[in-house]
């Protein structure tokens, strides 16, 4: 199985960015999937979950904020990232919700 997140970069505050995560290896549109988060210095921070169904649930820091999908024709899973914040900034993960699995991460820089 692997995971590959891509779509990071450095974006002012308030702008927006859009990661994906490019799933091989398993059968995509069965697994609930979650973002996660690393802020320099910090813990893992849970992000946003979506079951195989597209219901989507989020971290109270990005309600409003963020967006999660998937193309289970595509075996990828986004995150879009609106109104960002330099608080937002950190390594964002994918992962199979259940699973340690994650992807290589990409990093999101957001600047005020």
């Amino acid at each position: 199985v692997q995971l590959v997140e891509s779509g990071g970069g450095l974006v002012q505050s308030g702008g927006s960015l859009r990661l994906s995560c490019a799933a091989s290896g398993l059968i995509f549109s069965i697994f609930p999937m979650r973002w996660a988060r690393q802020a320099p210095g910090k813990g893992l921070e849970w992000v946003s979950d979506i079951d195989s169904d597209g219901r989507t649930s989020y971290a109270d820091s990005v309600k409003g904020r963020f967006t999660a999908s998937r193309d289970n024709a595509k075996n990828t899973l986004y995150l879009q990232m609106n109104s960002l914040k330099p608080e937002d900034t950190a390594v964002y993960y994918c992962g199979i919700v259940g699973s340690s699995l994650r992807g290589q991460g990409t990093q999101v820089t957001v600047s005020s």
